[in-house]
């Protein structure tokens, strides 16, 4: 039952992930959320993110941000690190992600998705066939409705990793 939650890897950051390795894979488009993701909340994008998405497409891949909140956020995150977003991206339904597939110019099999929260950021890819990867948290300081969920995450996470063990797979990649 919790499955439906499970990430296709945990990650211990976005910065960590080897893109190259899956823009090899066949890889092409990845659509990333923002807030403890990329960034803590709400900050803007630093050098760090900026210059992470000029690595990104330097390796060829088409990257969309897509988003809860309200476009004044999404916008200027955005228009800093040269990337198209969607705001009140209505996650964890399918159509942001769809939407942002559509922009990309890329599908299901050829479409990454990086993010912070297992009921909103993992369910909603897992909801529209894409590949999941889930990050930990950048920041402990969320908004209390987050703060609340990270409780029930930890149950599915607790499941996730006795699964991993049992099935003989890393459960946390650093």
């Amino acid at each position: 039952m919790l499955e439906r939650f499970y990430p296709d890897i945990y990650m211990n950051s976005t910065y960590g992930i080897d893109f190259k390795n899956y823009y090899d894979s066949g890889y092409r488009g990845i659509i990333f959320d923002i807030d403890n993701t990329l960034v803590p909340h709400g900050a803007p994008a630093d050098e760090r993110s900026i210059e992470f998405f000029r690595e990104l497409k330097h390796i060829g891949f088409a990257m969309i941000l897509l988003s809860n909140n309200k476009e004044p956020r999404v916008k200027m995150f955005g228009g800093a690190v040269g990337a198209q977003y969607i705001f009140k991206g209505g996650k964890p339904k399918r159509a942001g992600y769809l939407r942002g597939m559509e922009m990309m110019g890329t599908d299901r099999k050829t479409t990454l998705f990086v993010g912070d929260q297992l009921f909103t950021d993992v369910w909603g890819a897992k909801n529209a066939g894409i590949y999941s990867i889930l990050v930990k948290q950048i920041d402990k300081k969320e908004e209390i409705q987050i703060v609340l969920k990270r409780y029930l995450e930890k149950i599915v996470l607790a499941s996730y990793k006795r699964d991993c063990i049992k099935r003989g797979k890393e459960y946390l990649v650093f």
